[in-house]
């Protein structure tokens, strides 16, 4: 079988499950045949490119490197087919075409006249002239193509190229005052007798990177005289040409590719291959003997100190492989395409690889990141050249830092000034003849009248910053203030009652002594709980009112450190039904003493019967029981909660516990107010019963420091902000508790610790 039409393309294949497409300059400057249009026009002459070649050479070593690496792309073979675009848009575009579509003559895989299978994506090309008129075809058919050196900002319209990527930055990113990528590194200007002009150029290069195992893989480059051998699995490579005499157009073909690495191989040694031009070896030329070591060659070939264009090719090829890994790693029914469904090894569509390749996002060795935006383009990074004038008025490019653009932060660049030649007599940098650059913490307000780069700088206000990279002040973030200084962000203070600070150790030190003298008072009066001035009221409601009075001394270290969920919701329903209890418990003894009085009168006794120790024991459960029900009924609909208070103080965070319904929480101390105001109305009644010791005095007096305590408490709460709030109510539950003690048990205790004599049934009555 023979194809109708054949396109003489330098090229070098290996077979693969898989095939990718490349597109290399490995000749440059063509020399046009001349167009008769009376016979087949004669295939182009072009010249040979040495970094060209290598850029080739290193998409085959990335191929060979993954079809190693066990973890990408298991159990797939990834092969190639790479053309020569020979600089010229003419040849690029065929080559791509031929790749495409499948139908290039040198591969017959049988007898249906079938060309080799057509490639699932394509690296290339260099030129943006030629990318933007291969790609505007293979958009048509959506076959992916990566470029490693287009860099036209018109090829980020995905309107027109929807399938192509690039792993070098659009010319969109490129730093004005900085030489292009184009010529900050080119030798050709790097001469004597430009350095004066051109010494100090600081400039942007495509990054550079580091490709482990390349030049390992560039030295086993040879040279092949023996042109007899068989042809096996397809393949025809620079580096080990393999022909057939069973084909002659086959061999016509193997020996244009033989040529053309003899070409390198030429270049090279300086030599030439038999039969050598004539009068070749008269002037003193060498023949190449095809054993030529490589190594001993200085060849800006094996040169991987500066790989640039070829880590971009590295790149492009890893980005290829890493989609098509991500496709075949599809599990059937939660695929991207119609109905769920994935691709396979043997039905892949090029346009199914396109969908992976947006998505891409893997680390190369080196250790950049490599994606794409929403127009195919790569995260933009470039070193920054600078070059330098040596002594001998030789120069040297050397990198003085980078610019690059990342989701995270922007644009940034970094730059050591101190590598930095600047070309001038003082060695420094020049100085500009407007306003210096703002520092950091201030912004730019400019000068009216005046040309833009006039202007003034003024201070940043109070929570926003400005650094060297921006002219205008922006805020902090909300848990962040600016420094003094204004130029950089700091965590806001934090405040809340800590356990730390003189004010949160005093109030939990008089919770703790308060919680002290309680059970002291309580292990006295279990003591002497059978003499008179125990017993005297019902002992057991003293029991519980010390019990209920260290609950509250306790509670009041709720409201002390960082407020949390618990602890907001605990503080006060403790609180509240711990003064109740208290409360109660005061009250019922209030009730005691009036009903023991009225009992002591003529047709009074049946009033004790009615309220006897059952009783009592019922009314306090009974109080108790209703301010549970009311803090139940508070938490379950509108508990108190945490909260970052930022209105008292812009540079503070005022941590606090907001209590939610302040229904709620005026319910709970209303209902306190109302049994400690019923207690005190009591025992004033009660005062002036007639009584040696009468308890209705102390219950009076503890009742009126009660009420004046939280009387007190409230405008006090209202305008305390922050931690002072808490402050105030611990001081407020603190003060009242001691009240409560001193006056109910000081006496009592006094009397059995120090006036014995008077605790006697006589002396009480």
């Amino acid at each position: 079988c023979l194809l109708q039409g054949r396109f003489h393309l330098n090229g070098m294949h290996k077979a693969g499950d898989l095939i990718l497409g490349g597109l290399f300059q490995v000749h440059f400057f063509s020399v046009f045949p001349d167009q008769s249009f009376t016979t087949e026009p004669q295939p182009l002459i072009c010249h040979f490119d040495l970094l060209g070649f290598r850029q080739a050479q290193t998409m085959a070593f990335a191929i060979d490197e993954i079809n190693k690496n066990s973890r990408l792309l298991p159990n797939v073979t990834l092969g190639y087919s790479l053309y020569d675009n020979c600089l010229t848009l003419g040849v690029g575009f065929r080559a791509a075409l031929a790749l495409i579509s499948g139908q290039e003559e040198h591969i017959v895989l049988n007898e249906t006249c079938e060309g080799a299978p057509p490639v699932v994506g394509l690296v290339g090309d260099s030129s943006s002239t030629c990318t933007i008129a291969i790609s505007t075809v293979l958009g048509l058919y959506r076959v992916p193509m990566v470029s490693y050196f287009a860099t036209c900002a018109c090829l980020s319209d995905r309107q027109r190229f929807p399938s192509f990527f690039r792993t070098i930055p659009s010319d969109a990113f490129q730093l004005q005052w900085l030489a292009s990528e184009a010529w900050s590194t080119a030798a050709v200007l790097q001469t004597p007798d430009l350095m004066p002009y051109l010494g100090g150029t600081l400039g942007i290069a495509v990054r550079r990177g580091e490709i482990p195992g390349l030049r390992d893989f560039l030295l086993q480059t040879r040279a092949d005289l023996q042109h007899n051998t068989t042809y096996e699995n397809s393949m025809v490579t620079f580096s080990v040409i393999k022909c057939s005499n069973e084909d002659k157009i086959l061999l016509k073909k193997c020996h244009f590719y033989v040529f053309q690495a003899n070409q390198f191989w030429e270049f090279t040694f300086q030599c030439k291959f038999a039969p050598a031009p004539s009068g070749w070896v008269e002037d003193g030329g060498r023949i190449c003997s095809g054993d030529e070591d490589l190594k001993a060659v200085e060849t800006e070939f094996l040169d991987v100190s500066d790989l640039r264009t070829e880590y971009n090719v590295y790149k492009a090829v890893y980005a290829l492989a890493y989609a098509l890994d991500e496709l075949l790693r599809c599990e059937p029914g939660k695929g991207p395409f119609s109905e769920e469904s994935c691709a396979t090894l043997q039905t892949l569509q090029p346009r199914q690889l396109v969908y992976y390749l947006e998505r891409v996002n893997f680390t190369t060795s080196f250790g950049d990141q490599v994606s794409f935006d929403e127009n195919g383009d790569a995260l933009p990074i470039y070193d920054v050249m600078n070059w330098l004038r040596l002594p001998d008025g030789q120069t040297k490019v050397q990198n003085v830092g980078d610019v690059k653009v990342s989701p995270f932060n922007g644009e940034q660049l970094t730059l050591d000034g101190d590598k930095i030649f600047w070309n001038f007599q003082s060695k420094k940098p020049p100085r500009s003849v407007c306003s210096e650059n703002c520092p950091p913490g201030t912004r730019v307000v400019r000068k009216k009248g005046e040309p833009e780069c006039c202007f003034d700088c003024i201070p940043c206000s109070e929570g926003m910053i400005s650094n060297y990279t921006s002219l205008e002040c922006f805020s902090c973030p909300e848990d962040f203030w600016s420094s003094q200084q204004r130029d950089h962000c700091v965590l806001k203070q934090t405040e809340f009652l800590s356990y730390q600070e003189p004010l949160g150790i005093c109030l939990t030190a008089a919770s703790l002594l308060g919680t002290f003298i309680c059970a002291v008072v309580l292990g006295i009066f279990i003591y002497h709980r059978s003499t008179p001035i125990v017993r005297a009221n019902n002992s057991e409601l003293s029991f519980n009112l010390l019990l209920s009075l260290k609950l509250c001394f306790l509670c009041s270290l709720l409201f002390i450190g960082r407020p949390r969920l618990w602890t907001c919701q605990l503080r006060h329903a403790a609180f509240g039904i711990s003064f109740v209890l208290c409360v109660s418990c005061i009250l019922v003894k209030t009730m005691v003493v009036l009903a023991v009085f009225k009992a002591s009168k003529p047709g009074g006794g049946a009033s004790l019967k009615w309220f006897g120790a059952s009783q009592q024991r019922g009314t306090v459960l009974v109080l108790t029981s209703v301010q549970a029900a009311i803090c139940t009924a508070w938490l379950v609909s509108s508990s108190p909660s945490p909260h970052k208070n930022t209105k008292y103080h812009n540079d503070k965070i005022v941590y606090e516990c907001v209590v939610g319904s302040t229904i709620g929480f005026s319910v709970l101390l209303g209902y306190i107010g109302v049994l400690a105001l019923l207690s005190f109305v009591l025992a004033f009644m009660a005062r002036n019963l007639p009584d040696n010791f009468n308890e209705a005095k102390l219950i009076t007096f503890s009742m009126l420091i009660f009420c004046a305590v939280w009387v007190a408490f409230v405008p006090a709460y209202v305008s305390s902000p922050g931690k002072y709030a808490d402050a105030v109510e611990v001081f407020a539950i603190l003060a009242s508790s001691f009240g409560l003690l001193m006056a109910l048990f000081g006496p009592k205790c006094y009397i059995i610790l120090l006036r014995p004599e008077r605790n006697t049934k006589k002396a009480l009555m």
